[in-house]
């Protein structure tokens, strides 16, 4: 189960750069009065699995995460070395980012005990120590990208050279992505399926 803002994202968030109407053209949410990046959640947050989403749910969760993670780098005032641009091309900053967002939602629950909130800011503490080695090591910056680097075990083929990638435009860039990323999800899925119904068919 995802946990959703009021806004669950639709295709018409994905029309062409020059015309979609999304949260990316609004004034930035981060300082508008009474804006709740937690949005109103039916149940309480559970923990998300991003090889397991299926495409929905993987949009939707894509578009949330960086709407929360928008308003944290504006709300902290962090810097690109402890959350870059691209951060999404970087599964472990995805995963260190999601757990982070997942107990953000959990200690600033309505019915949390209120001294949870003071224990989150502590583990955000150590989360941007983490934050901060991921993206150390991945090489990623505020005005390129590249992909961690992997090393290549004994038996295993070299790992292909890494090159800088400049992008001009993060939003649009993010957008493209999280439309590769579902397309890609999806295709999984109908070949799953499809598996399934030529298995059927054997018996």
């Amino acid at each position: 189960m995802n946990q959703h803002t009021p806004h669950d994202p639709g295709p018409e968030d994905y029309q062409a750069h020059d015309t979609y109407d999304t949260a990316y053209d609004e004034p930035d949410p981060g300082f508008e009065p009474g804006f709740d990046p937690g949005g109103d959640l039916p149940e309480p947050p559970k923990p998300i699995n991003w090889n397991l989403l299926s495409a929905d749910d993987l949009e939707a969760e894509w578009l949330e995460l960086n709407k929360w993670v928008h308003w944290l780098r504006r709300t902290y005032g962090l810097p690109a070395s402890v959350i870059p641009p691209f951060w999404h091309h970087h599964p472990e900053l995805v995963w260190e980012l999601s757990a982070l967002h997942l107990h953000w939602l959990g200690a600033y629950d309505p019915e949390q005990n209120a001294s949870v909130p003071i224990g989150w800011h502590r583990d955000f503490a150590d989360a941007r120590a983490r934050l901060r080695e991921w993206v150390a090591a991945s090489g990623t910056r505020l005005d390129r990208d590249r992909p961690t680097r992997q090393t290549s075990w004994p038996g295993e083929d070299r790992a292909p050279t890494i090159e800088d990638l400049t992008i001009e435009n993060r939003e649009n860039e993010f957008v493209d992505f999280v439309m590769a990323q579902v397309a890609q999800r999806r295709q999984a899925e109908d070949e799953f399926f499809r598996h399934l119904d030529d298995q059927a068919e054997t018996y």
